[in-house]
């Protein structure tokens, strides 16, 4: 493998004794850019949490090469997170930067001064002294970008970082996706909306039937090929792989 580069190995993951996909193989090389896709219930969030290891395989292995999981910043889905806990958003872009805190957890003014930059750039810098529950959904989830900010992770994965956002919200947040990229990081992405894919994305995972086509975005998403995994998502697949 290439020095940088996540790959799976022949890997599968059962929830409940039931299989949500086996015998995967195929790899993130450093700078790519992937989209995770496939219909409801296909494994999309199950493929980013087994390579975290926050799920256990059920067979096969993934496979780092050069870098490990404090290589990677995370962002899940806004509605898996408890808001209730009381905290700024100031606070949450810091907890950004906890391998930067001292031993005892503290920042430096540096650190803050960068966070205060992270909440310029997602045009949150008015709400810096609000609760994370007073935020609406779009402004929170500008705040989970302003906290993936203050990392400098080579990996990136994004759970679903656009759904139910409106047009400006999605564009600015892309942009940062899209800077990201343009830095070198690798970005493995979920995504249902395949212009999005299309544009933003030269590879993809599709998922489907508890298997996975993974290859070039302009080869996989097919008229055909979307039909079988969003109409008949249980059906055989020949899996590809790179």
């Amino acid at each position: 493998m290439t020095l940088g580069t996540i790959r799976l190995q022949d890997a599968g993951v059962c929830l409940n004794g039931t299989p949500v996909w086996q015998h995967v193989t195929g790899s993130f090389p450093p700078g790519s850019m992937t989209a995770i896709a496939g219909a409801n219930g296909s494994g999309k969030s199950t493929l980013l949490r087994a390579i975290l290891g926050e799920l256990p395989l059920s067979e096969g292995q993934v496979l780092f090469d050069g870098v490990g999981i404090r290589d990677i910043g995370y962002l899940p889905q806004a509605r898996n997170i408890d808001r209730s806990f009381p905290l700024s958003v100031t606070d949450m872009v810091l907890s950004g930067a906890w391998q930067q805190a001292g031993a005892f957890g503290g920042v430096d003014q540096t650190v803050r001064v960068r966070a205060a930059d992270a909440l310029r750039r997602v045009k949150l810098e008015g709400q810096a002294d609000r609760m994370i529950d007073a935020l609406s959904a779009g402004q929170f989830q500008r705040l989970l970008f302003a906290r993936l900010l203050m990392t400098s992770a080579p990996i990136i994965m994004l759970d679903e970082p656009f759904t139910a956002l409106d047009a400006p919200t999605t564009e600015d947040l892309l942009e940062l996706v899209r800077e990201w990229h343009a830095q070198g990081r690798t970005i493995i992405v979920v995504l249902h909306d395949m212009h999005q894919i299309r544009t933003c994305c030269p590879h993809v995972v599709l998922l489907s039937g508890g298997r996975a086509i993974w290859g070039e975005t302009a080869s996989i998403l097919t008229p055909g090929t979307l039909q079988r995994a969003y109409e008949s998502p249980q059906g055989s697949w020949t899996t590809a792989q790179p």
